[in-house]
Formats: C-alpha cells, sequence, structure tokens
C-alpha cells in the first residue's frame, strides 16, 4: 500500500499522470487491512479499549467483563454485520458491479473487496466465542 502510494505521488507531481484505479486500490486496500486485521487485534488484545477502570480489575473481573463485552456486544454486532452484508455482497456479484468511476476499479475487484465484509464479521463471531470461553474458562478457575 504505501509502494501504490508512492508511486501514486511520483506519476502524478514528476510525470504529471495518473491513473483512477490505482488511488481506488489504494483506498481498497487500507479497508482490507483494517477488514481482515479486527479479529487478529481483537486476539492479541491490542484494539483500542478505555481501561481506566478494567486495568483495576482483578482476573475474574477482567474475564467478566471480557465475556459479557463479548456475549451482549460484539457477538450481535458481528451477527447484524454477517445478516446485512450479504445481500449487499451478493447484489455486488451478481450485477458484476466495477467502480462508480471512470477508469476505476473493474470486475471482480470490487465484489471481491466487498466480500471482506462478511469474511471479517465471521473471523469476529469466532473471536467473540473464543473469548466467551476464555472469559468463562478464566471466571470458573478464578473462583
Amino acid at each position: 500500500m504505501v509502494l501504490v502510494t508512492f508511486f501514486i505521488v511520483m506519476f502524478r507531481y514528476v510525470f504529471d499522470s495518473g491513473w483512477i484505479w490505482l488511488q481506488e486500490s489504494v483506498n481498497w486496500m487500507h479497508a482490507a487491512v483494517f477488514m481482515l486485521a479486527a479479529a487478529y487485534a481483537l486476539a492479541r488484545d491490542e484494539h483500542v479499549r478505555v481501561d481506566i477502570f478494567y486495568r483495576e480489575f482483578s482476573p475474574r473481573g477482567k474475564a467478566i467483563v471480557d465475556a459479557a463485552g463479548s456475549l451482549f456486544l460484539l457477538l450481535p454486532v458481528a451477527v447484524f454485520l454477517l445478516w446485512s452484508s450479504w445481500d449487499y455482497v451478493a447484489a455486488s456479484w451478481s450485477m458484476r458491479e466495477s467502480s462508480r468511476e471512470a477508469g476505476g476499479l473493474v470486475f471482480p475487484l470490487v465484489p471481491l473487496l466487498k466480500s471482506f465484509i462478511p469474511i471479517m464479521a465471521v473471523m469476529l463471531l469466532l473471536q467473540a466465542l473464543g473469548i466467551l470461553c476464555r472469559g468463562i474458562i478464566n471466571m470458573r478457575s478464578s473462583s
């Protein structure tokens, strides 16, 4: 992504040229990185969190917060994301969607990239189940 951005800037300012599809590809790569890394960041506990109270909790308290957050927040959001994105992605594939911009990305890149949305939802669902199970195990072992 960095190299593509470098080439875009170089072509624009050095050669006074550029391609819309190349510029769009950076936006899509950026989105793909976030979507495909969301569950990984959650698994490694490297996501953004407000730790004002959490860091002071006991291991059992942290397990309760993690399990409850997974059960009542992450699982419902991931299920909703999977459910609501399914038709969106299916429509993109069925109409052989390409970019709205003239000279932008073409089929099958746009539907393929949109397919990362339900893939992210499934990965988050799996991670939420893992966090929930780990929280239950930690609550039982801490009592």
